[in-house]
């Protein structure tokens, strides 16, 4: 038995199948673990998003950008941009209940057996593991209550961009989602810089990457991510691993053996240009 965490697939659906027969995937023996951002930008989402939730208690899912972009566009909050794929998501005549189920995966994961948490783009250096899971579950229950309508209307914006404890209502929700599903990089007090979205070295001055300040989350554990396919798969950290390789833009799509580290990439041939 093993559980493999899979970076973005965005779409994929036909190199998360290749992936799949490369780890020898048995339904019977093994987990997967998916980063987030399951949709958007490739060419197959609907039927992505439909397999993932097909799997049923073998698939973990934590939500991404392009995923909660999703249920807002579906909420009638947001616009379609241009390179979307999700058109054929909200016209598909299942529709509602891929809205539904999507609405209740979490955007953060644990698993102390495993010593590994998972969200899409990293836990920042002023929360601990207890902080990351608290704040992660306001964010969840709202999406899956009555609120979730007034969430999707506010969650769109930069703005307040370093957490304080005293952050209430909607400003606290969206400072939350921000740090869980969009973050690369920050400033030593988690103050985040939400335009910069290319590779390491591309910081603004006085930021880097969330993951070259010392972490809060215990030692033992370890912290797995998707979100940042700029750095591509590299974060020079011993126990935090970068899982978005760039399928999408035509790099490839990779797992994580959690048992014992190990990688596992497929090629993909989809041939486009990041944005």
């Amino acid at each position: 038995m093993a559980t493999y965490v899979i970076g973005d697939l965005q779409g994929c659906l036909p190199q998360l199948i290749q992936l799949l027969e490369q780890i020898n995937y048995h339904p019977e023996q093994d987990n997967l673990w998916f980063a987030g951002d399951l949709i958007n930008r490739g060419p197959a989402s609907l039927e992505t998003l439909r397999f993932i939730k097909s799997l049923g208690n073998n698939a973990t899912v934590v939500l991404g950008n392009h995923d909660l972009h999703l249920l807002a566009v579906a909420h009638g909050h947001g616009q379609l941009k241009r390179k979307d794929t999700l058109a054929e998501i909200l016209t598909a005549s299942d529709r509602d209940d891929l809205i539904h189920w999507l609405r209740q995966q979490p955007l953060c994961h644990y698993d102390s057996q495993l010593n590994a948490v998972m969200t899409h783009a990293g836990i920042p250096p002023c929360w601990d593991l207890d902080k990351t899971l608290a704040l992660a579950k306001e964010v969840e229950d709202t999406l899956k209550s009555d609120s979730a309508n007034d969430f999707f209307a506010a969650m769109y914006g930069n703005t307040p961009d370093t957490w304080q404890d005293n952050l209430t209502g909607t400003d606290r929700l969206r400072t939350i989602t921000n740090y869980l599903t969009r973050m690369r990089f920050c400033d030593s007090a988690s103050k985040l810089d939400l335009k910069s979205k290319e590779g390491v070295g591309t910081a603004s001055e006085g930021y880097a990457p969330w993951f070259n300040y010392p972490t809060q989350v215990p030692e033992h554990c370890h912290i797995v991510f998707g979100h940042w396919a700029a750095i591509e798969g590299i974060t020079q950290q011993a126990r935090i691993h970068a899982l978005d390789t760039g399928c999408v833009w035509g790099g490839s799509l990779t797992a994580l053996r959690l048992e014992d580290r190990q990688r596992f990439s497929t090629p993909c041939t989809i041939n486009r240009k990041n944005s």
